[in-house]
């Protein structure tokens, strides 16, 4: 589970979309559908998805807006999709950050799908297409350091940390520590 934070900045005028499906070995990267409501609120409603986002718990009218504003050209969402069953099992965040030809990556996905690798197949995948279909310069990542799951992600895909912010996020009443990663293209070329 990997949180994308773009309170930090607000993307550039220039739009990173992914415009067509992505594929990996057992994913699909698309557009988010309005009939995919259900299926991301069953996850987007779950407290110990919630736990690392900004966001409380989403109800029913959070995850249709959430599904809605992701539906156009100015998406930053994009649901993840396993191929052989077509199920949708939790969605990936993919935009351009505050600073030019620099990408933010994130992903969520459904505790039933959790701990099989498909969060690092998909980031693997949105590494490759930001690098190689973009010409992105950086791609980075945050999440919290409890959040044992998503960093071991980064590190996996061949992230490296730049930095631990102490107590930079405030959410739900209190203060939270941030971890940063960060890939340069060179770094991308040379794996």
């Amino acid at each position: 589970l990997g949180r994308a934070d773009t309170r930090r900045g607000t993307p550039s005028s220039k739009n990173i979309m992914i415009t067509s499906s992505l594929e990996t070995d057992r994913l699909w990267i698309r557009r988010f559908h309005p009939n995919d409501v259900a299926s991301v609120h069953s996850y987007m409603s779950d407290p110990n998805i919630i736990e690392h986002f900004p966001e409380n718990l989403f109800s029913y009218n959070d995850t249709k807006n959430f599904v809605e504003s992701n539906l156009n050209e100015n998406a930053k969402n994009f649901a993840l999709i396993q191929k052989f069953d077509d199920k949708l099992i939790g969605h990936v965040v993919f935009h351009e950050w505050f600073a030019p030809k620099t990408i933010e990556i994130g992903w969520v996905i459904s505790p039933l799908y959790q701990c099989k690798g498909f969060a690092s197949e998909a980031a693997l995948q949105l590494l490759a297409y930001g690098f190689e279909t973009l010409s992105a310069h950086r791609i980075i990542a945050t999440c919290q350091p409890e959040n044992s799951a998503s960093w071991r992600v980064m590190e996996k895909i061949r992230m490296r940390k730049e930095g631990h912010f102490l107590k930079c996020i405030f959410r739900r009443d209190r203060w939270i520590d941030e971890y940063f990663y960060a890939i340069l293209i060179e770094e991308w070329k040379k794996s």
